[in-house]
């Protein structure tokens, strides 16, 4: 088997470029995809029966020129999006909630949303009563600003 694989370096290079592929289908971050390009490269060379030294040479450098050249573009591809969406903190904003903890004046409270506890002030000058629903408007670390719903 290793004589066959010597002998055809192409079949060599092939089964790492689809290694490569099959491992950045796990992976995601477009990385592992510059080896798998290098390999494909590198498998030309062998096609066309260049010696062992310039095929690897080939994989190193299309590799390389992959991860500076074609992973930047790839990645601004398909997460184009990336600024509109917003992160998990963020996506609080707007959710509705029930105060969990008496929200004093001025001090803090608890509300519940969906599963979580959340520490929270609220934007009233008075005291928000428990079981009182509560729409959050702004995020800061771990505590939540919140509005009486109506």
């Amino acid at each position: 088997m290793i004589d066959f694989l010597f002998e055809n370096m192409w079949v060599a290079w092939l089964l790492v470029a689809i290694v490569c592929l099959i491992a950045e289908l796990s992976s995601g971050d477009m990385f592992i995809l510059c080896f798998s390009i290098g390999a494909f490269f590198a498998m030309g060379t062998a096609l066309l029966e260049l010696d062992l030294i310039d095929q690897i040479l080939t994989f190193v450098i299309f590799s390389v020129m992959s991860i500076f050249l074609v992973r930047p573009f790839v990645l601004r591809f398909l997460y184009k999006k990336k600024d509109q969406r917003k992160s998990n903190i963020d996506a609080l904003i707007g959710h509705i909630g029930f105060v969990s903890e008496r929200i004093l004046a001025g001090g803090y409270g608890r509300v519940k949303i969906g599963g979580d506890d959340w520490k929270a002030q609220s934007t009233s000058t008075e005291d928000v009563a428990v079981g009182e629903k509560v729409t959050v408007v702004s995020v800061n670390s771990a505590i939540i600003t919140v509005e009486k719903s109506h």
